[in-house]
């Protein structure tokens, strides 16, 4: 018998497959799939950032590399070879938490798994018998009504068609303006293709500070790509040519149509627990199909925990991963806690947007006296010298305590540069805290320093 056997090996299964068996548990851990990762290694968050890294190699060739001083810099694109390398990387990682299974003695219960009943797991037509369960089962892309996917067509595709088409578009329309939909858009733009960005809400990435989704936008445009908000899609008619994207102004208008060589369907994701039996359980969910759990990540059945895409909060790898350890050391008899206020948010586009904490609109919402500080990348010089000065770094405090309540940052790096935030927003720092802490020169995490002073007497370079 197990102690844990975790259903799952994305970001927060394998993870809490580890932690568990480093905490002393005998552990196995369910997929499916021929290589471990789940979507994040396999057709998510790996492969796509490898594409964003080998498309920004070649815009800087084309477009930076004279200023730079390297003349006469040439390439072609060879889409076989990127994908190539796209695969290789992504074999590589998944090899590596195969490994990581190995080295710390979890069983691999290779195929699909449903709940018998707690403590029965049953994997192909194997039962197997554990004190406890972790779901882990992640989600997958959302449907839109009137649009039917085929991404072995690879004319209407969802994120993962998308990773894996057959040559690179001239033009492509995208649905969703959320952060799938724009990295992988940033993608095929950067490669030569035209991008249209179709988004029912009058603005771009939901959700994010509005200042920077005026700034990031203005970017994008800039880069090539053209909006159209507002927007609801009623259906794409694909044929073998490409396909044409039907919308209608949601105030009321005239319908629309616009064609593209491949649509790209990015309506966000929603969560994976079929065949599971859940419903035969009691499995209680949420009105959003996600499973219910309390605060130690236990569902309402003895026995059966749940973590990542598959329950409430955002769908982001590193959340899951947190919850994953929270719920082995729960399992394991220890505290289990995730601050589900200083979880970070990427887009991994050039320039990377990157936030975490309260955006500006927010914090005022919640009736706190605000203060915020700003710093434009223009007055930074490494990013000026990085041909990369578009952005900046804004941080929100509280005007009575100084206490950092969010950072919204635009920017080279802005992924990296977060996670200065993010400590100190554990540790409960004041913007004076970060503004008195000595920064690198020259560097772009300047940019940040400056922020916080900005949030007192006033930051230096502007």
């Amino acid at each position: 018998m197990y102690d844990l056997i975790v259903i799952g090996a994305g970001p927060g299964g394998y993870v809490c497959a580890i932690r568990a068996a480093q905490l002393g548990l005998k552990v196995a851990c369910v997929e499916g799939r021929e290589t471990l990762g789940g979507t994040c290694l396999n057709v998510g968050c790996i492969p796509s950032k490898a594409l964003l890294h080998a498309s920004h190699m070649a815009h800087e060739l084309h477009e930076n590399f004279a200023k730079l001083g390297l003349m006469n810099a040439t390439a072609d694109i060879d889409w076989g070879r990127m994908q190539g390398y796209k695969d290789e990387t992504v074999g590589t990682n998944t090899k590596g938490i195969e490994f990581l299974f190995k080295k710390n003695k979890i069983d691999w219960l290779k195929g699909w798994a449903s709940i018998e009943a707690p403590g029965k797991v049953k994997v192909d037509d194997t039962v197997h018998e554990t004190k406890n369960i972790v779901i882990a089962s992640g989600s997958v892309p959302s449907a839109l009504k009137g649009v039917q996917v085929d991404n072995d067509a690879g004319v209407v595709v969802d994120s993962t068609g998308a990773l894996a088409l057959k040559k690179i578009p001239e033009t492509m329309v995208v649905i969703g303006a959320g952060v799938i939909g724009l990295e992988l858009g940033s993608v095929y733009s950067r490669l030569g293709a035209q991008v249209t960005v179709v988004e029912y809400l009058d603005a771009i990435t939901p959700g994010m500070d509005a200042e920077v989704q005026k700034s990031f936008q203005k970017i994008l445009t800039k880069q090539g790509f053209k909006f159209i908000l507002g927007a609801a899609v009623s259906g794409v008619e694909a044929s073998d040519g490409g396909a044409t994207v039907v919308y209608a102004p949601k105030k009321g208008g005239e319908e629309q149509r616009i064609a593209a060589d491949v649509v790209l369907v990015a309506t966000g994701r929603r969560p994976y627990h079929d065949g599971l039996g859940l419903e035969a359980l009691g499995v209680q969910l949420t009105d959003r199909g996600q499973i219910a759990v309390d605060a130690t990540w236990a569902t309402n059945v003895p026995g059966i925990y749940a973590i990542g895409d598959a329950v409430p909060g955002p769908m982001l790898a590193h959340k899951a991963e947190d919850e994953g350890m929270a719920v082995a050391e729960v399992i394991a008899g220890k505290h289990g806690h995730v601050n589900y206020d200083v979880i970070p948010g990427v887009i991994y586009t050039t320039p990377e947007i990157a936030s975490v904490g309260l955006t500006e609109e927010a914090a005022k919402a919640s009736g706190r006296k605000v203060k915020t500080g700003k710093f434009p990348l223009m007055g930074n010089a490494r990013a000026k010298a990085m041909l990369q000065a578009e952005g900046f770094v804004k941080l929100i405090a509280d005007a009575d305590t100084d206490r950092i309540l969010g950072c919204h940052i635009i920017g080279p790096g802005a992924g990296e540069m977060i996670h200065e935030i993010c400590v100190a927003m554990e540790f409960g720092a004041s913007a004076e805290d970060v503004a008195l802490t000595c920064h690198a020169h020259p560097t772009v995490s300047e940019a940040v320093r400056e922020a916080a002073l900005a949030c007192g007497d006033g930051a230096i370079h502007v």
